[in-house]
């Protein structure tokens, strides 16, 4: 069995900050695979799929940002779902927006979420693709992360959450190495398709 988690923040009032990137492409995800991530469990939103011969927990939390490893590791223990059959997606505000990128592993990079399911876990061994989402670097971050992506970067925003959630869907019966390869967009791409990141 395999895990996929959207972070995010629930309330009506962060629904569309950058901050909830991951909820946005968990949407997305749930659309391709036809489910309906509504039932309330493990302090989640969660729905599960079949994919080919995977079954798949789709989740969000409901934790709040910062708490989001309760969840994780909740819905871990009751299925004994390893960390190498989790896949995280989040914001990651040191990517320009419209950027991907997929990583095995590593630190959380400063992203309290993740580094919340790090930390719950007890392994940096959790796979994770990060949204870009960019910073002013002259603002107050939490004004920044929990603020909307204006409308004039609107179009590549929406596009990398498109590419977030198909490298998810591939994710689940894909090599990684080979969603990678897909799915990681250029530094600077104006993400119109999935490039190699070199």
């Amino acid at each position: 069995m395999k895990l996929i988690a959207g972070l995010g923040n629930p309330g009506r009032e962060y629904e569309k900050t950058r901050h909830n990137s991951g909820f946005l492409a968990m949407d997305r995800i749930a659309e391709k695979l036809h489910a309906d991530v509504s039932e309330e469990k493990f302090e989640a939103l969660t729905a599960r799929v079949r994919v080919g011969e995977e079954t798949v927990l789709l989740m969000k939390p409901l934790t709040f940002m910062n708490e989001s490893g309760r969840a994780v590791v909740q819905a871990a223990a009751y299925y004994r779902i390893e960390p190498k059959d989790i896949l995280v997606l989040h914001d990651d505000m040191d990517l320009p927006v419209g950027s991907v990128r997929i990583r095995t592993k590593g630190s959380s990079g400063g992203q309290k979420g993740m580094n919340s399911i790090i930390q719950a876990l007890g392994t940096q061994e959790i796979s994770r693709i990060r949204i870009g989402t960019d910073h002013d670097r002259k603002g107050d971050v939490p004004d920044f992360v929990l603020s909307p992506v204006p409308k004039a970067q609107q179009e590549e925003f929406q596009k990398a959450l498109e590419i977030a959630a198909d490298a998810a869907v591939a994710w689940i019966t894909t090599p990684m190495d080979k969603v990678m390869n897909r799915y990681n967009t250029k530094e600077k791409a104006s993400a119109d398709s999935p490039a190699k990141e070199k």
